[in-house]
């Protein structure tokens, strides 16, 4: 089946993809589409909705990034004010934990205040990726749409894509630009002819960010370690979690959420049910019994995702660059593909302010090639 053939096609719906669509808006481009492999949009931003069964109220809170830093990160902070988004900074106010041995109890240390401070967004991450929606028509963006192939024409570049149902999908377009993390382009897209050695070998060696990670969040009816001075950060040589934070809403609803420090290939050995007891268990040892019976439970595996993490994400076999290639620099390729997703960026690789700075570095790239 083809469609109408628009000028760029932006591969990914996270928020550099999303972001590059709302910049091309904003430059009055309209003649393009974006492709996004899931159903839903967002990518590495994902969320719990827990409710107060009492009221019905409920509250999104994060099970990918979390936080902004706005003194460091200008241009998040600014697309945060542009947007009307209300943020909050993340709680650190009380002592903090820390498990050195098995057969010690945690020590109780007086916080530590960071020079930056950690920001949040009032509803979770998701409502940037809602806002920025509103503002690009709903039929540019594709979900469900694998995208398969890239040929580059005399005049053009060949794109094909398949859905769950294995129908084909295909239209030209000028310049494409490569919101998904360049290890999954690799693995996820035919190029033909291929991307030179040298783009090709570095993308491989860019680590994804969160794809061997797994994050667990435990909800309940208030932040009742604050009660006892407690900030929520508590760190762990013992774990399975290695490094917790409050999650709390800015209201309401109390949350600790932490990340696992067991190995992706090890996590495949036990089962979801058990690694939250074990967590559950880590939260009671720290901050008491209550912690023990959270009213809702979360695990968020990333390195389950497809469409996040390759095999060799999950070796451990990463890094990141200090100046990664954004594009071709000879050969057919070049001035046609942009790779624009958080990994590329060379100031903030991985972040949240790395997919605004990747988007921004390609999409001004793309104008300028045209």
């Amino acid at each position: 089946m083809n469609t109408p053939s628009p000028r760029v096609a932006i591969i990914g719906a996270g928020l550099s993809g999303l972001y590059a669509a709302w910049q091309l808006e904003q430059h009055g481009i309209h003649d393009y589409r974006v492709f996004e492999a899931q159903h839903v949009m967002g990518g590495r931003i994902a969320s719990a909705v827990p409710s107060l069964a009492e009221t019905g109220a409920q509250h999104r809170l994060d099970l990918g990034p979390t936080w902004f830093w706005p003194e460091h990160q200008r241009e998040m902070a600014q697309l945060m004010q542009t947007l009307g988004l209300e943020c909050f900074a993340q709680h650190v106010t009380g002592d903090s934990l820390l498990e050195r041995a098995t057969d010690k109890s945690p020590l109780r240390t007086a916080g530590i205040r960071d020079s930056l401070t950690a920001m949040r967004v009032a509803g979770g991450m998701e409502t940037l990726i809602e806002r920025l929606r509103r503002d690009i028509p709903a039929d540019k963006i594709l979900t469900g749409q694998i995208v398969r192939h890239l040929e580059r024409l005399p005049d053009g570049i060949a794109l094909s894509t398949e859905d769950g149902s294995g129908q084909r999908l295909s239209c030209e377009v000028e310049q494409v630009l490569l919101a998904v993390p360049p290890r999954q382009a690799l693995q996820q897209i035919q190029f033909t002819p291929v991307l030179p050695s040298a783009l090709a070998a570095q993308w491989q060696q860019i680590a994804t960010w969160m794809a061997p990670h797994a994050k667990y969040l435990a909800v309940y009816d208030r932040p009742f370690w604050r009660e006892a001075g407690l900030s929520g950060v508590a760190r762990s040589a013992r774990g399975p979690m290695v490094e917790i934070h409050d999650a709390s809403p800015r209201e309401g609803l109390g949350a600790l959420f932490g990340f696992v420090g067991v190995p992706a290939g090890h996590r495949r050995q036990i089962t979801p049910d058990a690694l939250r007891q074990h967590c559950r268990s880590q939260l009671a040892r720290l901050f008491g019994a209550e912690a023990a019976h959270p009213r809702q439970e979360y695990l968020k595996d990333w390195a389950t995702s497809p469409f996040i993490a390759s095999p060799a994400d999950l070796e451990d076999v990463a890094s990141h660059v200090s100046v990664p290639l954004l594009e071709a620099n000879e050969g057919p390729w070049q001035q046609r593909l942009f790779g624009i997703a958080s990994e590329c960026s060379p100031r903030f690789p991985g972040h949240l302010a790395g997919a605004l700075d990747a988007a921004t570095r390609g999409v001004e790239r793309m104008l300028t090639a045209r």
